[in-house]
C-alpha cells in the first residue's frame, strides 16, 4: 500500500504498480496518518479500527496492512471500486 499525507481529502487513488495507493488529509506527523489510514480502512472495509493492523511502514509511504477477517481478495475488491 502506498499512502499518501496532507491531500485534500481521504480516498482511493488508484494503483501504484501492484499497490493501492490512498490519499490521506492527515499529515505525517505523530502518528496521524498512520491512525488515519486505520479508519479509513476500518470504514471502507467494514470493521472495527482495531481489525486493522499496519504490520510495516509506520514511518515510510510504503505500508503493508493486515485486516482481521477479511481475505487479501476481498480486501482488494473492496479497495479498487471506489
Amino acid at each position: 500500500m502506498r499512502v499518501a499525507p496532507r491531500g485534500r481529502r481521504d480516498a482511493i487513488i488508484g494503483r501504484h504498480g501492484d499497490a493501492i495507493k490512498i490519499r490521506l488529509q492527515a499529515p505525517p506527523v505523530e502518528g496521524k496518518a498512520n491512525r488515519a489510514l486505520s479508519e479509513f480502512l476500518a470504514e471502507r472495509l467494514g470493521v472495527s479500527r482495531q481489525d486493522v493492523e499496519i504490520l510495516s511502514g509506520q514511518a515510510s509511504r510504503w505500508k503493508r496492512v493486515r485486516v482481521e477477517g477479511v481475505s487479501a481478495d476481498a480486501v482488494r475488491a473492496l479497495l479498487s471500486t471506489k
